[in-house]
């Protein structure tokens, strides 16, 4: 790849004319006409005489509209993404939780619809050739309906989360969107966003670091009372919403969204507490490396060696696609039509909202990628794992829209698995000890977030969610709850923590996904299992892949190991293997 790319994407090619663009209105009102016209077909629905055909119809127009309206919300989460002060974009926002409301009512009448089918009649329905290969999603619509509360009362949730649940995490993002972190820098004060103040903070000087540190916690701590009240009040719906349903465990929603059993959790994180002393080691070593007694938590992403020669966009991209290469062509050239065709959205400047992320546009067949690229390799990291998430949703293009919904935990594992195949050879090339050594941090900087950042947010979100059973939570006591997560998940091996993560990790605040962090954890363990399993099949194993991808919308992730790889994962086997990946680079890094 010698041309010089582009940072910005293109969004024209699905929408012209950003915020004000007039063929957007147009495709919101087809949806909100096609949500009518299939409102209609369901209330005709005749429980008592089943038609097969007209429940096949059903779905292809259910699948129709459900494609269209994934397009419609994935190009307002790029254009609130790429300007946080355009107030049409906001607006759009807004619009899209009312549409959201909408498709969310017209799922619980079908849902209402398909757990009224009698049991004969429904397994005579779902044996068709049309429907048979929805089989999964269509067994779990009908669990999941028949455990709902009544139509009326699950149609009135819907529509009191649009200004009640989803409003606070709409709030949330204004809230930090209109946030400024103030930096001195060559004698001068500059105000910078969020996420620009985020690419400063791991300088190779400690005392730039902790100044950085410094100076977001105080920006944090200035909002802190308005974002504890969009916080707890969110919590405080969804917890509600489990009273009503008679659940007393807050994992249930999330577990059966990520398609898992608490088995299989359970022994992940054993086998993480079962190895952490290896990553102990590791943080000790580099607190020895960096001449201090411990290390602080703004010194866990410090360089350890000569200070790191940044990379341009262009030249990240090469490194990207040439690394891909090596293990999956067809991947790589996905990755590099990405970048010509100007998908990513990556250019370093005032005014984005912090993160990344990967959003698909299935009627378009097309992705979006949004970061801030400042030439780290942090961020060729980032890039490498969001381009993992488009690849994912390139492979599935062509399969029913029905399948498509993977759950996030599958969805972490094909990014985390392209980040491991740069991160991987990036060691194995590297010219010299120093470089070496300098990679293998790079890779074990990965596992530290994984076991351990990870596993406090985990232990952080359950212990809040216990407390705010009981009232409100305080900002000091959410203070007080974040440090201790953050000591236990890093076995007391830091000399200062971060009170104000709750605060400023936006996970915490998303509606869509309850505990945004255990599917991280699991996705990188389980694409370092497809990893291993990947290096001894050799170049067989792409296609294997590939089929392993297309296969995530339509079953359990158990089902998932056992039909692609063989294995249990309920049991430690599998996770310990996967985990020796990482302990071996630890000890790489120690003897180096």
């Amino acid at each position: 790849m010698s041309v010089t790319l582009t940072p910005v994407w293109d969004l024209d090619t699905i929408f012209p004319g950003g915020s004000d663009s007039k063929e957007y209105r147009e495709h919101v009102q087809q949806i909100r006409e096609d949500i009518t016209l299939l409102s209609q077909q369901v209330t005709h629905i005749n429980l008592s005489s089943i038609n097969l055909d007209e429940w096949a119809k059903l779905f292809i127009n259910l699948e129709k509209l459900q494609k269209e309206f994934r397009e419609a919300s994935a190009f307002v989460s790029c254009l609130s993404a790429q300007d946080v002060k355009d107030e049409q974009a906001n607006l759009l926002v807004a619009e899209r939780s009312d549409l959201l409301a909408e498709m969310e009512g017209l799922t619980t009448l079908i849902d209402q619809k398909v757990a009224g089918v009698p049991e004969k009649e429904w397994e005579e329905l779902i044996s068709t050739p049309e429907l048979k290969e929805l089989d999964f999603v269509l067994r779990e619509k009908r669990d999941k309906a028949q455990k709902q509360l009544s139509k009326e009362v699950e149609m009135l949730k819907n529509d009191l989360s649009v200004d009640g649940y989803h409003a606070w995490n709409q709030m949330y993002g204004t809230i930090v969107g209109k946030m400024n972190v103030e930096l001195e820098e060559d004698g001068e004060i500059k105000a910078y966003s969020v996420g620009q103040a985020a690419n400063k903070a791991n300088h190779p000087d400690r005392k730039n670091r902790k100044y950085v540190f410094d100076q977001m916690s105080k920006a944090w701590k200035k909002d802190a009372d308005l974002i504890s009240q969009t916080l707890n009040h969110l919590a405080g719906f969804r917890l509600q919403t489990y009273k009503h349903y008679g659940w007393d465990n807050v994992l249930k929603e999330p577990l059966e969204k990520n398609r898992m059993k608490q088995e299989t959790l359970d022994a992940m994180w054993g086998t993480i507490e079962r190895n952490k002393h290896h990553f102990v080691k590791y943080l000790d070593r580099k607190a020895e490396l960096l001449e201090l007694d411990k290390l602080s938590v703004y010194d866990i992403g410090a360089p350890i060696g000569k200070k790191e020669e940044k990379k341009s966009y262009s030249d990240g991209a090469a490194f990207i696609v040439n690394h891909f290469a090596k293990f999956s062509p067809k991947m790589a050239d996905f990755a590099q039509m990405a970048f010509e065709k100007n998908w990513i959205e990556a250019e370093d400047r005032p005014g984005k909202r912090p993160g990344g992320f990967c959003t698909s546009f299935p009627n378009s067949e097309q992705t979006r990628i949004f970061m801030t690229y400042s030439g780290t390799s942090s961020n060729i990291a980032t890039l490498a794992h969001e381009l993992g998430h488009a690849y994912h949703q390139h492979v599935m293009n062509d399969v029913n829209g029905l399948n498509q919904r993977y759950a996030m935990n599958v969805a972490e594992t094909a990014s985390t698995f392209a980040e491991m195949i740069v991160a991987d050879a990036s060691v194995q090339s590297a010219a010299t000890k120093e470089e070496k050594r300098s990679q293998l941090e790079v890779k074990i900087q990965r596992s530290i977030a994984f076991f351990m950042n990870i596993h406090a947010r985990f232990l952080f979100e359950t212990r809040f969610y216990e407390e705010r059973k009981k009232g409100m939570v305080s900002v000091d006591r959410l203070n007080q709850l974040m440090v201790e997560a953050q000591k236990e998940a890093y076995c007391d091996r830091l000399d200062e923590y971060d009170p104000n993560f709750w605060a400023s990790k936006m996970h915490f605040h998303i509606t869509g996904v309850p505990f945004y962090n255990f599917p991280y954890t699991f996705g990188y363990l389980f694409s370092l299992g497809i990893y291993k399993h990947a290096q001894e099949k050799g170049g067989s194993f792409e296609d294997d892949y590939i089929a392993l991808l297309r296969d995530t919308g339509r079953m359990s992730v158990e089902e998932l190991a056992q039909k692609h790889l063989h294995v249990d994962l309920t049991k430690d086997g599998f996770w310990e293997e996967a985990i020796s990946l990482c302990v071996e680079d630890v000890e790489t890094f120690l003897q180096l």
